[in-house]
């Protein structure tokens, strides 16, 4: 068996490690934590990891602050960058089709 070189491991490594300034979010509510949607009206504490442990950013009121700090709406497109950006294209998901599941006309 060969040994696999230290630089490509570390690389690999490095793939699968957190990234710093990465954020989660804890609920602040008595007892176990429990999944996120069950108290939405309990309030978060928003951690960053700083590449060695988690630590505390800010606290925030409920679940839909927290999702709101955890995945900020992009800022949206000026009509002229919006022209330039062109038509979007792409097959529709939801359009009639003739795949095998779907139900035959009669």
């Amino acid at each position: 068996m060969t040994d696999e070189p230290l630089e490509r491991w570390a690389a690999r490594r490095q793939g699968r490690l957190r990234q710093p300034g990465e954020l989660k979010t804890v609920t602040l509510g008595t007892g176990p934590q429990r999944a996120a949607h069950v108290d939405p009206d309990v309030p978060r504490m928003i951690l960053e990891w700083d590449g060695f442990a988690w630590r505390p950013l800010m606290t925030v009121e409920n679940y839909a602050a927290a999702r709101h700090v955890l995945n900020p709406q992009p800022v949206s497109m000026t009509p002229d960058q919006a022209e330039r950006a062109g038509p979007v294209t792409g097959r529709n998901p939801l359009a009639p089709g003739t795949g095998r599941h779907r139900k035959p006309r009669s």
